[in-house]
């Protein structure tokens, strides 16, 4: 299959463009959107969901990732082979985290395409990558030295929030097993706890959890915490030891 990862929007014509590419070049591949709706321009954000979110597909799954806000400028290409599946994008950094994390790598910078729109490189440069890569595994471009990687000083957890999802829920950049069951959060100056799930606190209270793709998550049962606490893409997480 081939999985999008962009922040192309959910409304206009971009994923619509990108799905044509891949339908006319991988004619009975699946296209699944994984996020259209990542933070626009937001390429660190983007780089702490993906590990996380990509954790539980097969083997030889294309994933096709792009937030770009340097299309059309000096950045690269790139295509990455992390623990068996396939990564093609833009490499401004929203590789960063994947590539860290990753037990096996391996990757390759993009030649030029010539006659590409200067300002899609989406839909003309990756999404015809990805095609192939999808189709039949063919692929031709430079391999580069996997040691690239890091390309940031971005920290291995990141304490603020990375996405907010359409419940209104906060997904910070922190994974859930590099805090202890104990620790206090804060933000926006309001303090959390941990819970399991909604269901083990009252009404309208908020709360962090570990969520199903093992991110640190600020939510509010049966609320939101966009509203509630004020939380938004960008705020700082605060982690406060808890008294004794």
């Amino acid at each position: 299959m081939i999985v999008l990862f962009t922040d192309f929007g959910l409304e206009g014509p971009y994923i619509g463009q990108v799905e044509a590419v891949l339908q006319q070049l991988a004619p009975g591949v699946p296209v699944i959107r994984l996020f259209s709706d990542l933070p626009a321009f937001d390429i660190q954000a983007a780089s702490y969901l993906l590990p996380a979110y990509v954790a539980d597909f097969p083997p030889a799954t294309v994933f096709l990732c792009v937030v770009d806000p340097g299309v059309g400028g000096e950045r690269p290409g790139a295509v990455l082979k992390a623990d068996g599946c396939w990564f093609v994008g833009p490499d401004e950094g929203l590789f960063e985290l994947l590539a860290r994390r990753a037990s096996q790598l391996e990757c390759w910078r993009l030649p030029r395409t010539p006659g590409a729109s200067s300002s899609f490189h989406g839909r003309d440069v990756f999404a015809p990558v990805a095609a192939r890569l999808a189709r039949d595994g063919v692929l031709d471009a430079e391999v580069v030295a996997p040691g690239r990687y890091p390309q940031t000083d971005w920290p291995d957890e990141l304490f603020q929030v990375v996405y907010i999802d359409h419940f209104g829920n906060a997904i910070s950049g922190v994974r859930a097993t590099a805090l202890e069951p104990e620790a206090l959060l804060e933000i926006n100056g309001y303090p959390l706890r941990a819970a399991r799930t909604f269901c083990d606190v009252p009404e309208a209270q908020a709360f962090w959890y570990a969520n199903s793709s093992g991110l640190v998550e600020i939510a509010v049962n049966r609320g939101r915490a966009s509203e509630v606490l004020g939380a938004r893409t960008g705020m700082p997480i605060v982690l406060r030891h808890p008294p004794g």
